[in-house]
């Protein structure tokens, strides 16, 4: 696949980027090796955005659409107050190793700045070469010793009243 990447503009997503974004999450996924994980539809994006539950910025190409987005929302930490957790952060592969990373990384901590956050936090898997590279040219620490945990909760299984 070939990209036209000449004049990438960085902006922040829209209810109408949903499509994309849905798509972009996918190829994550499937670089991931999890390609049946994703559950979310595109409907589930655009009614984040509109109702804040994240925030995206994107970064677009005139020629071939949103080629790189990070997905964060702000939460707070007991340790360290408040903060912007990096949900997600995706350059479409042919794109990688030119910088745009780069310029969509120093826009996701001038967000954080401007939204009063202390500091970012994400996860990035422990086999992924390339991404903890990435992390730990720009200064990241990057921590062992917490297992990550999850539940999932049924609406079926919710107590009615």
């Amino acid at each position: 696949m070939r990209i036209h990447a000449p004049f990438l503009t960085l902006r922040k997503a829209v209810p109408g980027d949903a499509e994309q974004l849905l798509m972009l999450v996918k190829e994550l996924a499937e670089y991931e090796k999890e390609p049946g994980a994703v559950r979310t539809q595109a409907d589930d994006f655009r009614e984040g955005l509109v109702n804040g539950l994240f925030e995206a910025l994107v970064l677009e190409s005139p020629a071939d659409g949103i080629v790189g987005m990070a997905l964060y929302f702000p939460y707070f930490s007991t340790w360290s107050g408040k903060a912007l957790y990096l949900e997600d952060f995706i350059i479409r592969e042919p794109l990688r190793g030119h910088g745009y990373g780069q310029r969509l990384f120093e826009a996701v901590a001038d967000e954080a700045l401007r939204q009063g956050a202390r500091w970012v936090k994400w996860q990035v898997l422990d086999w992924n070469e390339p991404a903890r590279r990435f992390y730990l040219s720009r200064g990241a620490k990057l921590t062992t010793g917490w297992e990550n945990g999850s539940i999932e909760i049924c609406v079926a299984d919710a107590p009615v009243d």
